[in-house]
């Protein structure tokens, strides 16, 4: 019983708060902003030609679009490739490559916010009990290389890690730049294929090239995942993440 009252106690009911009022405004922001609702239920469905129109449609505006898409993600699962895509047939590479990794970075610091502050009853609901203790306990054990290699695999959602990061209490600076050096590759491959959409062909040796390079460093991802031990703690620790859980 008393452990019971403790743990009511310690229900952070502020961060909670705070963070339902900023769910709401960014559904508030959706809503009410036009071209970012279209391309926000374009991205969900995966239609990249939509929400390459609504971004080109704002003009100047355009960039907040994706960096607010980036944002939604953190409560939203999407694929994010297709932002990714969509930035870089509309900016270009390097233009695009720069506006994605803001976004990507402004949703991870979101993410780890909600890890850090809300209470872990809601986490376990939102990703799954078992499935996110999994992930706490890997990014708890695995340090600076296995937070890099999680990243660097597509099948393992951006907000699980992160929000693991911030329940871990993984360092602040440590959790910013091991996401950014973690989520670039894959992310500038997908920048990389947006400013090719209209004329991409697979036999095009930088394609062929990026495309390798990203296998390499998917295998190496997975190599260092199952060598870390990370995930030796039992039936609900062992083996690759399974999206479907």
């Amino acid at each position: 019983m008393t452990d019971e009252k403790t743990e009511r106690a310690g229900i952070p009911w502020i961060e909670i708060g705070i963070t339902l009022a900023g769910c709401l405004l960014l559904a508030g922001l959706v809503l009410g902003i036009p071209a970012l609702r279209h391309a926000s239920i374009a991205a969900i469905h995966g239609e990249t030609s939509e929400v390459r129109h609504q971004i080109k449609s704002l003009g100047g505006w355009g960039p907040m679009i994706i960096i607010g898409l980036a944002a939604i993600h953190s409560v939203v699962p999407y694929p994010a490739e297709i932002v990714n895509a969509a930035a870089g047939f509309a900016y270009g590479f390097f233009g695009g490559l720069g506006i994605v990794v803001v976004g990507w970075m402004i949703s991870a610091l979101i993410c780890y916010w909600f890890g850090t502050g809300v209470a872990r009853p809601l986490l376990d609901r939102w990703f799954g009990a078992a499935r996110f203790a999994r992930f706490e306990r890997m990014v708890e054990r695995g340090g600076v290389t296995l937070l890099i290699a999680l990243r660097l695999l597509p099948i393992v959602p951006f907000s699980l890690i992160s929000a693991a990061a911030g329940a871990a209490r993984v360092p602040f600076p440590r959790y910013c730049w091991t996401t950014a050096v973690g989520f670039l590759p894959i992310t500038a491959l997908a920048v990389y294929f947006g400013t090719r959409l209209e004329g991409i062909r697979f036999t095009d040796p930088a394609v062929i090239g990026a495309v390798v390079g990203v296998v390499v460093l998917l295998l190496v991802a997975n190599w260092i995942i199952r060598r870390s031990g990370a995930t030796d703690d039992g039936p609900t620790g062992g083996g690759a993440p399974d999206e479907s859980a």
